[in-house]
């Protein structure tokens, strides 16, 4: 056998080895596809999807409810009408005064409800065909509540919501001071009539009275009235005007104006104390009797 037939020999033994090796090999190398691909996109899809929990309403959309009183000072916009821009008072009668309309009556009405009248009266006279009317407060004089005595900032807060509460506004005043006691005092008018209530802030708290954190209106006085206060004095370490807890007792008195001196002693105490007539009443108190407001405690000296 010749050389060349030798080698066209090897050749075509090559190529038949590559031609039945290919399909094995691409059988090899083929991805798998169907199920095993599409698994984890329907495992996805069948996952369930948290919901989506309603976002909370922001301050400008809490101020919608906002009630329009005298003194109030409101920029009022038309859409796509600059020259109808109007910044006004809120007169103490509750109107403002309005290009091509004139006076309209805005008092007592919400954001939303006096932006409604506006552009009723602007399309209702084919002053504008399709009002877009915005109404917003520059200056809230109109709506507040005087917040005194006993808070950290005493001072009027304005009533930017409806359905604002006594606590939201001690909040707002800053708290309660140190030497405020429990009681608070609302004052105001309601239906006409004058109102005042006294609250037991503590109580309401602890014995869950919800009723008694009142809705305010415009014009009412929050009064925090100072706490009670006992006196002590004689042999104490530190004698003075000490705050009065609830159901203090004696002991507790002792312990809090620091204790008796070594030259004083527990044994013959004397508790003054005014009666509703005036009177004041000297008393030989025990350990655990109860102290009342503006009650002084007086410790003698041993004399052993």
């Amino acid at each position: 056998m010749s050389i060349q037939a030798t080698v066209r020999n090897r050749v075509i033994a090559a190529s038949a080895a590559v031609m039945i090796a290919a399909p094995a090999l691409a059988q090899t190398q083929t991805i798998p596809r169907g199920p095993l691909m599409q698994a984890p996109v329907e495992q996805a899809a069948t996952q369930a999807v948290p919901p989506v929990s309603p976002a909370a309403p922001t301050p400008a959309q809490i101020a919608r409810d906002y009630v329009l009183g005298a003194g109030d000072i409101v920029r009022v916009t038309v859409f796509q009408n600059p020259d109808l821009t109007t910044e006004t008072r809120v007169s103490e009668a509750g109107a403002i005064t309005f290009p091509l309309i004139g006076n309209v009556q805005v008092g007592g009405l919400s954001l939303a409800d006096a932006e409604k009248k506006i552009a009723t009266l602007l399309r209702d006279g084919n002053y504008v065909k399709q009002p877009q009317v915005t109404l917003l407060v520059t200056q809230n004089q109109g709506n507040q509540v005087a917040v005194l005595g006993q808070v950290n900032k005493p001072g009027r807060y304005p009533l930017e919501t409806t359905g604002v509460r006594l606590t939201d506004m001690i909040a707002t005043a800053g708290g309660v001071a140190p030497s405020g006691g429990d009681i608070v005092v609302v004052t105001g008018v309601r239906d006409g009539k004058p109102f005042s209530r006294q609250i037991d802030v503590a109580s309401m708290f602890l014995n869950g009275r919800t009723d008694d954190d009142v809705v305010l209106s415009s014009g009412d006085t929050i009064y925090v009235h100072r706490a009670p206060a006992f006196y002590i004095y004689g042999e104490v370490q530190h004698p003075g005007m000490l705050r009065l807890e609830r159901g203090m007792t004696v002991m507790q008195a002792l312990a809090a104006g620091g204790g008796v001196t070594p030259r004083g002693t527990t044994r013959g105490m004397q508790l003054h104390r005014k009666d509703t007539s005036g009177k004041v009443a000297v008393l030989q108190p025990k350990m655990n009797d109860t102290l009342q407001p503006d009650d002084i405690l007086y410790v003698k000296e041993s004399l052993f």
